[in-house]
């Protein structure tokens, strides 16, 4: 059996439940936390401000600056119970506990050893919040939404693209002739997927020549347009050589898969991107390792704010409850309002999330995709807006008469949707739009 005495003791002068936080210094993270048997809240919420902070389970001989030891300590300021053995217990944080701009080590401190405490059953970070100091630490989004428009030159209406089907085994000549046909019919870009890098059978070099001879026939013919979201997630080394690859071709977009690539490499690529003049586009793979269970991990949404600070332009947040991911569609708003607001306000009633102000911080182009095709289209432009990203992968190449009929149906769809029509209106006069609510109607297909 183990004395916990000591560690209790060590831990409690972590919490002060009458300390109440200071908004332009202390960083606050919201955590949904289970104790585990034989331990109250009190304690293992004193635990988490220890371990986070400067604390650790035992007192300690006194050799050094107590005073300044005492200001950087985290303390659980507020612990609410939730129900069935849940609470949500709130961190406040000193400002000067963090070294500026570095996200790996707040995020080392905060979200860090806390998850493997043995007192603790089940452990959720749902928000942090960030002062305007922490803020100005960082530059954003090189182009947000307004900056990605202004290079496609396209107002009013989503963006919307697809992924080429399946999501690897083609080869370059391929993926050429199908992301023309794509393009022509009314994509505005071609994505890679996320596991597809630089294979023997479809090099990365090799690929990019191609799709961008198909973007070039593209632009000619359509007078719009296009680009290609290239996935140069690797090495960082060799990510640099591939970003200087899409630059030299004249492409406007590079890919990262950011969760599997880290924090420390994206902000560097980010910042080379800015260089070339080039926005990122995030891909989430990896993600729902950490993020889908609802009683331990880390939320999306934390995520999202954090990569829209560091400064993609593009981040995918799934579909609002239409599409075949796992997301709740309030959860899915909440982070497209989170990724394009100057200032975010939780409604009065969600206890888990606090306001959050961005200042200068460019907004970040939310990405609905996953299982969406012509027939759901209406309803996430209705639930998440017209600043948003549609990538339709099966929805558009799974089209009875082929790609290229699914990328018009895809663009159609759109116009009904920004016009007030209903689909099957507007699919009396357009026969792709038509076949395509033929084969998946107007519901999501999980």
């Amino acid at each position: 059996m183990f004395d916990l005495s000591e560690k209790n003791e060590a831990y409690m002068s972590f919490v002060d439940l009458k300390y109440e936080p200071d908004e332009e210094n202390d960083v606050l993270v919201i955590f949904r936390v289970k104790p585990s048997e034989g331990f109250t809240i009190e304690e293992v919420a004193g635990a988490i401000a220890a371990e986070s902070s400067v604390g650790t389970w035992t007192t300690l001989y006194t050799w050094y600056d107590v005073s300044r030891i005492n200001k950087l300590k985290g303390l659980a300021y507020s612990i609410k119970d939730q129900g069935n053995g849940f609470y949500l217990v709130k961190v406040a944080y000193p400002l000067e506990l963090f070294e500026e701009g570095n996200i790996p080590a707040f995020l080392a401190s905060v979200a860090g050893n806390v998850f493997g405490m043995a007192r603790i059953k089940a452990l959720r970070i749902e928000d942090i919040y960030l002062p305007k100091k922490f803020i100005s630490w960082f530059k954003g989004p090189s182009f947000g939404i307004r900056g990605v428009r202004e290079k496609l030159k396209i107002y009013g209406r989503p963006l919307v693209g697809t992924v080429p089907k399946p999501k690897v085994g083609y080869s370059p000549e391929e993926v050429g002739k199908l992301a023309y046909e794509l393009l022509t019919g009314g994509m505005d870009f071609v994505k890679d997927d996320e596991n597809l890098a630089s294979p023997k059978f479809c090099s990365f070099q090799k690929r990019a020549e191609e799709i961008m001879k198909a973007i070039e026939r593209a632009e000619s013919e359509t007078g719009e347009k296009k680009t290609w979201l290239a996935n140069i997630t690797s090495d960082v080394r060799e990510m640099e050589k591939r970003m200087r690859l899409v630059a030299e071709l004249g492409n406007p977009h590079v890919m990262i898969d950011v969760v599997v690539t880290g924090w420390s490499s994206i902000t560097y690529m980010r910042d080379l991107a800015e260089e070339y003049g080039l926005a990122v586009h995030a891909h989430r793979a990896m993600h729902a390792a950490f993020t889908r269970n609802p009683e331990h991990g880390i939320s999306m949404y934390t995520l999202a704010k954090l990569y829209r600070l560091i400064g993609v332009d593009q981040l995918h947040i799934g579909t609002p409850g239409v599409g075949k991911m796992d997301a709740k569609a309030l959860d899915v708003i909440r982070m497209a309002t989170l990724l394009r607001t100057e200032k975010y306000l939780p409604e009065k009633e969600d206890e888990s999330h606090t306001p959050q102000f961005f200042g200068n911080i460019k907004p970040t182009f939310p990405v609905s995709s996953g299982g969406l095709h012509p027939g759901v289209i209406p309803e996430v432009i209705k639930r998440l807006g017209e600043d948003v990203i549609l990538q339709i992968g099966g929805g558009t190449i799974g089209h009875p008469d082929g790609p290229l009929s699914g990328a018009m149906a895809v663009r159609q769809a759109v116009d009904a949707a920004m016009r007030g029509a209903s689909l099957e209106e507007y699919a009396k006069e357009k026969k792709e739009l038509r076949k395509a609510l033929e084969k998946w109607g107007t519901r999501a297909h999980l």
